[in-house]
């Protein structure tokens, strides 16, 4: 009796955590509660516990078109054919709620090789629709990125985190360092946000040598779409008391012109801002915060410009 019942407990959780996947309907196939957890721990517990050790293995065509798909089916609310789609190439989804702010998020991932071929996740918010990203691009190797953008992605409703799954060094050559590459999962996701007109945040880190006079370096990439968002960005960082580079007005290193997901979106006309602190502010707990407060700033001004979009269509 007493094993029956453990198996009864243990095939209810896996309701719970897996969505079951309705073969004859496009209606959401997630259950209406998730795990709950800390978001950003868990994140950060992906970086930590599988990020850092990830191969990686380059993806063809099919399978990186695919993916960004599934995400664009499930954005359209058609999460069984998105589940259908992102089985395909062995991804799934699994529902979150985190215990910090309440909203539920739905986590796409590889199902099983995701050690082996270092693609990265995507989290969406499900409890509004999507108004902004924030691209993770160096986990790991820009040390407390993935925090800062976890710390993003919670603070603000309407958002959809895109992270690299491997080491921008564990590819051969630049295989894996998706912010220089368009044959990548990351690149086709974020092309496929690119297409619905969201605009996108995405976060870096450089050591502090590299620009010692400054402690944020902030950029519009390749384009100048995101200028008035950057420029709350960099103004709310500016009154906290952080050095901040502007990349408009200023000579800055690491502007990140040559960026790949800047260019996409620079050539769409899509707002994307490029922003890099250096180490001592990310590895400061009480300092991250205050930048994640900057960056929910800038990307509130997004949802703004969505919900008057919207009002006025």
């Amino acid at each position: 009796m007493a094993s029956l019942l453990v198996g009864v407990l243990i095939a209810a959780a896996v309701v719970i955590v897996t969505p079951v996947l309705d073969r004859n309907s496009d209606e959401p196939s997630a259950p209406a509660s998730g795990t709950d957890l800390d978001l950003e721990r868990r994140i950060a517990g992906f970086a930590a516990d599988t990020v850092a050790d990830a191969r990686f293995l380059p993806p063809n065509r099919f399978e990186r078109e695919t993916v960004a798909a599934g995400v664009g089916l499930y954005l359209d609310g058609k999460r069984g054919e998105a589940e259908r789609r992102l089985a395909e190439v062995d991804f799934g989804v699994h529902i979150l709620r985190d215990t910090v702010k309440g909203r539920r998020y739905a986590e796409i991932s590889d199902r099983a090789r995701e050690g082996a071929r270092g693609w990265g996740r995507v989290y969406i918010d499900l409890d509004a629709p999507a108004r902004f990203s924030v691209q993770v691009p160096h986990p790991v190797a820009d040390a407390y990125s993935e925090t800062l953008g976890a710390g993003v992605l919670r603070g603000t409703p309407g958002g959809v985190l895109v992270m690299a799954g491997a080491h921008r060094a564990a590819g051969e050559g630049n295989a894996s360092d998706v912010a220089h590459r368009t044959d990548t999962v990351f690149y086709a996701v974020c092309a496929e946000l690119v297409a619905r007109g969201i605009p996108g945040i995405q976060v870096h880190g450089f050591a502090d040598t590299t620009a010692p006079a400054h402690d944020v370096v902030v950029s519009t990439g390749a384009g100048d779409d995101g200028r008035p968002q950057a420029v709350t960005l960099a103004r709310a960082l500016t009154d906290d008391g952080f050095r901040v580079c502007r990349a408009w007005s200023s000579k800055c290193p690491l502007a990140g012109r040559t960026n790949k997901q800047g260019r996409l979106a620079s050539d769409d006309g899509v707002p994307f801002i490029h922003v890099e602190f250096s180490r001592t502010i990310r590895e400061d707990t009480a300092r991250g915060r205050r930048v994640v407060e900057a960056m929910t700033a800038a990307v509130t001004e997004w949802r703004a410009t969505a919900r008057e979009a919207r009002a006025g269509s």
